[in-house]
């Protein structure tokens, strides 16, 4: 397994989003980036919580987190475990007064959660070995993203996550 953090967010050219996920251990546009294609929803909740930014209610993975909290439970671990025909699986691992419980889940449902409560996050080294792609992201990339980001929450509404 290899640590990951989020490199970030971005649109393909057909307009999808693509997670980024980047060995914690490598500066960006050095080694491999870890591509995972995502939901709308998906996309705006990671970079929620990466960003720290306000909402006016809770997103769904606000509330996994606070019941979690609730049940004197925490969101632990995360892994992508593995991928099989195109399609990424992950796993997080809970710390119960049970015992840990490890649960599937989709991978940006896992790091939407472990964005949120500091949990680690790690790939499979065969999933970054069959899926990893060498990263050309540029520090200034990075920052036009993020701006183009901020852009995007100061005009967001919540009537355009009603579906």
């Amino acid at each position: 397994m290899v640590q990951v953090r989020v490199a970030g967010v971005a649109l393909d050219a057909s307009g999808q989003h693509v997670l980024l996920l980047k060995p914690v251990d490598q500066i960006p546009g050095d080694g491999l980036v870890l591509p995972i294609w995502i939901g709308q929803l998906e996309a705006t909740s990671i970079l929620v919580a990466v960003e720290n930014a306000e909402v006016p209610r809770p997103l769904a993975h606000d509330l996994m987190a606070l019941m979690l909290a609730a049940l004197d439970a925490a969101a632990t671990r995360v892994e992508v475990t593995r991928i099989d025909d195109g399609t990424f699986y992950a796993e997080i691992t809970l710390s119960t007064p049970l015992g840990d419980r490890v649960i599937d889940a989709r991978p940006s449902d896992a790091v939407a959660l472990a964005s949120r409560v500091g949990a680690s996050m790690w790939v499979a080294d065969e999933v970054l070995a069959d899926a990893g792609v060498p990263d050309v992201l540029t520090e200034t990339d990075a920052s036009e993203r993020l701006d183009e980001f901020k852009r995007f929450l100061d005009d967001v509404e919540p009537e355009d996550f009603e579906a």
